[in-house]
């Protein structure tokens, strides 16, 4: 009996959606073109029983010449603390996307398919004054032309830790 349900464990794990699963969706998700001019988001922290630890707002400015761009980000927590994100992104072929900042330890790199776009990438964030090396898995589903939902599941050591949500819209 264990070895069955250790089975269906490993494959409902294995379950997971693709971003393959979107191909064939509309409206089509470009990082480049939603994040390009002035953003605003809202969003939330939440522990891994899905406690939430932290609200935030973010004015985002998203500047793009050819493939390469950059996005500025600039955090406002509940709690007072301000943090500022500067992303250096690239469009690469196929719907490919990479992307490095400050605190990014591993960069983004990831695809757009359909409305939806995934990447995955390790950032450096403060726990209880440590430096934790946390990883993202970003998923972005674009609703329309100007708002997308944003959620990250974080890990570490392969173990889900939280998950972040986003609301973005386009500004004007």
């Amino acid at each position: 009996m264990r070895p069955l349900l250790l089975g269906l464990s490993l494959l409902l794990m294995s379950c997971g959606s693709t971003i393959d699963d979107y191909g064939n969706t509309g409206p089509a998700f470009e990082l480049d073109r939603f994040f390009n001019g002035e953003l605003v988001a809202y969003g939330l922290v939440q522990d891994r029983s899905g406690k939430v630890l932290r609200r935030f707002r973010v004015d985002m400015v998203g500047r793009w010449k050819g493939n390469k761009g950059v996005l500025e980000e600039d955090f406002r927590y509940d709690d007072g603390e301000t943090q500022r994100r500067v992303w250096y992104l690239e469009k690469g072929p196929d719907g490919h996307y990479s992307g490095t900042a400050a605190d990014v330890l591993e960069p983004a790199a990831g695809r757009a398919r359909g409305f939806a776009l995934n990447w995955r990438y390790t950032l450096a964030v403060p726990v209880d004054g440590e430096i934790w090396a946390l990883h993202f898995n970003d998923w972005m589903y674009l609703l329309d032309e100007d708002r997308l939902i944003n959620r990250a599941e974080m890990s570490k050591w392969g173990f889900r830790v939280g998950e972040v949500t986003l609301w973005i819209e386009r500004k004007g």
